[in-house]
């Protein structure tokens, strides 16, 4: 195998440290079982078929807390309108928002915006190197080892929910609370150093687990869920996050008037809250919305008319 480079010894001890039980004698053997598990479960993912950070870049903060059916498709219609991060750097904070409409957490879309600003204006071409990367607004470590590890094939801790799912199931059978400090060191320890072995470097390294972890929550209960990071989301149906959500949205259906004014988003909101089952809400409620909305770059004020 590619990886018999490894410390398995050291890997061993650590377990043996936490007085882990782990049916794994070496690091080489758990890596195998994934490695095997990944190319029988392989999926054959759009994003998968490119080397170009930008386009991966996309699709990694796309498939952050959204399931894969949700980013086909969009995926590629992103990259249609905004082929490349100069596209996206040179457009609207509308149109950005208008595309993202119906993936949630509409942040990530002016992060994306922002961070394409940045990268533009430094030459056009995505970094690899991970301080680079997270000093990017919206790219946190998972997303920058993803980026390292599908574009460049470079070795990093990508540890996402799938990723945590393999390493807890296969290394603390039946443990709870498993910590993030305690998987970080053993995720780095298990990937590769470089893409020497094509059969077995970062890239092809990460999809197996990702297939592999996605196999598990689908067959079992899910792993993850015996993560300390796990937390249950909230109730987004009726939540602040919701109606900021439709605002935008409401904002986004008036560009072509030149915007609406309180008043109309309030009647508009209230309609939304209304047929939902909820209670209509008041201008001045409306009011500190849009105005936070507003503060975050979401919208402006042109003296009548709030415009996306």
């Amino acid at each position: 195998m590619g990886r018999d480079r490894c410390d398995s010894d050291r890997l061993a001890g650590r377990f043996s440290e936490r007085g882990v039980v782990v049916g794994h004698a070496s690091l080489s053997e758990f890596r195998r079982t994934v490695l095997e598990r990944g190319a029988d479960l392989y999926r054959d993912l759009p994003w998968r078929r490119t080397r170009d950070p930008y386009a991966i870049w996309i699709s990694e903060v796309m498939l952050q807390q959204t399931q894969v059916a949700r980013v086909e498709g969009r995926w590629q219609h992103w990259l249609e309108r905004f082929p490349t991060v100069d596209a996206l750097a040179a457009a609207a904070t509308a149109d950005v928002l208008e595309e993202w409409q119906g993936m949630g957490y509409n942040r990530r879309a002016l992060a994306l915006l922002k961070a394409a600003g940045i990268v533009s204006a430094a030459g056009g071409s995505m970094p690899s190197d991970v301080a680079d990367l997270v000093a990017l607004p919206g790219i946190g470590p998972a997303t920058a080892a993803g980026i390292r590890a599908f574009a460049y094939d470079l070795p990093g801790v990508y540890l996402e929910t799938n990723v945590r799912s393999v390493f807890i199931h296969e290394l603390f059978p039946g443990e709870k609370k498993v910590a993030d400090k305690d998987l970080v060191p053993l995720v780095e320890a298990a990937c590769p150093s470089d893409a020497s072995d094509p059969a077995d470097d970062p890239r092809t390294w990460y999809y197996a687990l990702l297939d592999y972890g996605n196999h598990l929550k689908r067959t079992l209960s899910n792993p993850s869920r015996r993560s300390s990071a796990h937390v249950r989301q909230s109730r987004f149906e009726g939540s602040h996050r919701q109606k900021r959500a439709e605002l935008v949205r409401i904002l986004l259906d008036h560009r072509a008037d030149g915007g609406a004014p309180v008043a109309t988003l309030t009647e508009e909101l209230s309609a939304v809250e209304l047929k939902a089952g909820r209670g209509a809400l008041s201008q001045a409620e409306v009011d500190d919305l849009i105005g936070e909305l507003g503060r975050e770059g979401f919208c402006y004020f042109d003296g009548v008319n709030w415009t996306a």
